[in-house]
């Protein structure tokens, strides 16, 4: 055995600790017993070498440690050479360690390797060549400052993505330089700030492009300060205009709004919300562009006095022919799954959040395609009129767009299905899965799952009507006293 060994120094680089671990590991030195640090933490300091024996214990690394531990060899925490012999020490002893999430320094092995892949992807996004011009070749320079040693782990991104320039880039602790026509890269010594190119001709062309496709709309400062922080700011010629950007960006907003016109039935719609009103009115709207291409406006369909009413997405095919709702197969799989439920379909009011048939035309067949949020929007003053008029005590939507229609664009339909939910445009609301969901299923067990889920949400749908009933009954209004079979 060799004498103790108090403190290993090694070059601050992964490839430097890899070659004295494996030394260390073959004399059987514990972690314990040794303190490795690089050159940068205790600069001057004389390399340790301690050369491997050839009877020395059997080493096994997994190669997922080795990738991942270049990683956080990056990092500039002075401690990350002592945890990666930590824990490779300790790998040979348990094979799944790296699995174990609640370990002290598998948690911050991880941590470490999180920040420094940030940091990279920092890199990849803020950096910003500028254009150097010599007598015979020019020379595209960027200056940087990262937060750890990840130099070495950018440079093949930018060698691939600028592979035809000729390309340094400067950071405090290294520089990097690839020359095309040899094909080379190759590192050096850090510079300053000062030392790189402050600016050239190209920023402001720059500066107008980026004006000119800047989206007021979709501006978040806090979102853009989380991904972006201020610091990286000032290497980014683009944000010399982002503060003139965000003065204005209110005025464009409103520019943009009144310059559109905002698709609504509401002018289509008549005051008098009856249904036979209703019903002879709706073949004149033309409150979206959905109406030139469907053959007919497809009413809803049921009783004026229904307790319960059903809402889907969009006639289909046969209902666009018919004009009547769910007639097709997914009307016929309602009827099941709704005889399945103890209801009545007699006794309900069935209609959808769009009227008209959206598709696209494939040869001969006439293919589904689901409405925007915006078509959606523009019908709902139909579906409001209808709900005005029948006044129902529940209504259960059928699909994620019926949903939204009544529950807002954010309605998430798996986890809030067969829920009873409140509504600004009515009192009780529970969703589902719409029938034609059932009918995509790929795999048997799939469509099985899928259609007992729509059964049991019918079903809570209607304990909850029984259980209700004596609360929300009118003494004056007439009811039916059965929507069950």
């Amino acid at each position: 055995m060799l004498p103790f060994v108090p403190e290993v120094v090694i070059e601050p680089a992964f490839e430097a600790w890899r070659d004295q671990a494996r030394s260390l590991l073959t004399q059987g030195i514990s972690p314990d017993a040794v303190k490795i640090i690089d050159t940068l933490t205790q600069p001057g300091l004389a390399f340790t070498k301690i050369e491997p024996v050839e009877a020395g214990r059997n080493i096994s690394v997994p190669r997922d440690f080795l990738e991942r531990a270049s990683v956080v060899a990056c990092h500039r925490n002075p401690e990350r050479w002592q945890l990666l012999y930590r824990l490779l020490w300790r790998l040979q002893s348990e094979r799944n360690l790296l699995k174990v999430d609640i370990d002290e320094d598998v948690a911050l092995f991880r941590r470490l390797e999180h920040q420094v892949r940030r940091d990279l992807h920092k890199m990849h996004a803020f950096l910003r060549f500028r254009r150097v011009n010599f007598e015979r070749d020019e020379l595209y320079v960027a200056w940087y400052e990262p937060d750890h040693y990840i130099l070495n782990l950018a440079a093949p991104f930018f060698r691939e993505r600028f592979a035809v320039m000729r390309w340094s880039i400067l950071t405090p602790d290294a520089s990097v330089s690839w020359d095309p026509d040899a094909k080379r890269i190759q590192f050096g010594l850090g510079v300053s700030r000062e030392a790189a190119p402050q600016e050239d001709e190209l920023e402001s062309v720059w500066r107008t492009y980026y004006g000119s496709i800047f989206n007021p709309a979709r501006l978040n400062t806090r979102a853009m300060r989380n991904e972006m922080p201020v610091r990286y700011w000032k290497n980014l010629p683009e944000l010399n205009v982002l503060p003139q950007l965000l003065e204005k960006a209110g005025g464009r907003v409103d520019a943009m709004i009144g310059g559109q016109g905002k698709l609504s039935a509401a002018a289509y719609v008549p005051e008098a919300h009856e249904l036979p009103v209703l019903r002879e009115s709706i073949p004149q709207c033309r409150g979206c562009d959905l109406h030139a291409g469907a053959t007919q406006a497809v009413f809803g369909q049921g009783p004026e006095n229904a307790r319960l009413m059903l809402i889907g997405e969009q006639p289909g095919d046969e209902e666009d022919r018919s004009g009547q709702p769910f007639v097709g197969p997914a009307g016929r799989l309602l009827n099941e799954i709704l005889r399945e439920s103890g209801i009545d379909r007699q006794q309900v009011y069935v209609t959808n959040a769009v009227k008209h048939f959206k598709y696209v035309q494939r040869g001969k067949l006439r293919l589904h395609q689901s409405p925007r949020m915006s078509e959606i929007v523009a019908c709902r003053p139909w579906l409001l009129a209808e709900l005005d008029a029948i006044k129902p005590e529940l209504v259960v939507c059928l699909g994620a767009s019926a949903a939204k229609s009544l529950l807002g664009a954010q309605f998430a339909l798996m986890r809030e299905h067969g829920k009873i939910l409140s509504s600004a445009y009515a009192p009780q609301v529970m969703a589902t899965l719409h029938p034609s969901a059932i009918l995509r299923a790929t795999e048997a067990t799939r469509e099985e799952e899928m259609r007992t889920m729509m059964t049991e949400d019918l079903k809570a749908a209607v304990a909850h009507m029984q259980a209700v009933k004596p609360a929300i009954q009118s003494p004056v209004e007439h009811r039916p006293t059965r929507i069950f079979v």
